[in-house]
């Protein structure tokens, strides 16, 4: 296995939170369903939002590529237990085009900032 693409990011939640109660459709254009019903289950789910945006971030920048050339819903980073990711559209096209087999993340929060690590990795 070796490594394709490296990128991390972090993202502050008062400022997600911000963006998720002026802009009620930010959640719609930027989160799957799956990653909204993870996130709203929560008593502050702007916490996740803001995990699942930076992760989103790490991926893009793990593919060489970022937002204004894969929509923020071809990257879900899944919730509870291990995060793991599922690409499609444009990042699973470019994550084929690069041999990538797995995206792999780690995330961790503070009260004020999540950081996401990803690392695409591929089979030669």
């Amino acid at each position: 296995m070796r490594i394709v693409g490296l990128g991390v990011d972090l993202a502050d939640i008062d400022r997600v939170a911000s963006l998720l109660d002026r802009y009620p459709r930010f959640a719609e254009r930027c989160f799957t369903e799956h990653e909204q019903r993870y996130a709203n289950r929560f008593a502050k789910p702007a916490r996740r939002y803001a995990a699942r945006f930076a992760g989103k971030e790490a991926v893009m920048k793990s593919l060489g590529m970022g937002f204004r050339q894969i929509r923020w819903i071809d990257v879900e980073i899944t919730g509870g237990g291990k995060p793991t990711v599922n690409l499609i559209g444009t990042a699973k096209r470019q994550a084929e085009k690069l041999g990538v087999s797995e995206v792999l993340v780690t995330i961790t929060h503070t009260d004020t900032s999540a950081l996401v690590m990803a690392v695409s990795v591929g089979e030669h």
